[in-house]
């Protein structure tokens, strides 16, 4: 079997935890912040986690699984 190739646009949005979750980035940082709120900002600021339904997925994407 060949080696299964990552996709590129993965791979600049994911990273993997050492324990294995799929950090990602929030959407809705990057333009159009003035009608925003202050603590709405602050949120999207920080990463979260790939749900669980989207893992595995996510994983085949980055040539993991």
């Amino acid at each position: 079997m060949p080696k299964i190739k990552t996709k590129s646009a993965v791979k600049k949005r994911f990273t993997l935890t050492g324990s294995g979750k799929i950090k990602r980035h929030h959407a809705y940082h990057s333009h159009i912040l003035t009608k925003k709120s202050t603590k709405r900002k602050r949120n999207l600021a920080y990463s979260a986690i790939v749900d669980k339904t989207m893992d595995r997925t996510v994983k085949q994407m980055l040539g993991q699984c």
